[in-house]
């Protein structure tokens, strides 16, 4: 007997498959947990057009990641930390004050998106990774700068 999984099942399928089993499995395990339904042609054209729902909904935010991408790496971020009178630095520049900037600029990102190992303490240039998505990191210049 053909049916649709609703949920992914141990050692049958994954979500939205067509798998073959058994009658009494299906009748009897499936189909009365809410597991599985009938594979039936209205099924097969309902799960195949939430699949292409799914795509198109994966492709969009694609696309958004990929212009927020482009609009971190075209970023340069100015922040400025106070230092003393022979150049000694009070404070750091954390991933917060990275999120606050860019806010401040127009952007948004999550706090556990800015990669540092460690706060800067120190005046200069750095990059940044920001991670936007498993797959999409940018790279933010940041100028630490004398207050």
């Amino acid at each position: 007997m053909d049916v649709i999984l609703v949920k992914d099942v141990d050692r049958v399928g994954k979500a939205e498959a067509v798998v073959h089993v058994k009658p009494g499995y299906a009748r009897n395990f499936l189909l009365p947990r809410g597991l599985a339904v009938p594979a039936t042609e209205e099924q097969r054209r309902a799960v195949e057009a939430k699949r292409r729902q799914a795509e198109q909904k994966a492709t969009r935010a694609r696309t958004e990641l990929e212009s927020l991408k482009q609009r971190v790496q075209q970023h340069s971020l100015s922040v400025k930390l106070t230092t003393g009178e022979h150049g000694a630095t009070f404070g750091s520049v954390t991933a917060r004050d990275i999120v606050d900037a860019l806010a401040r600029d127009g952007i948004t990102v999550e706090k556990q998106a800015v990669q540092l190992d460690e706060p800067f303490k120190a005046l200069g240039i750095y990059d940044v990774p920001v991670r936007l998505a498993a797959d999409v990191t940018a790279t933010l210049k940041v100028w630490v700068v004398k207050a």
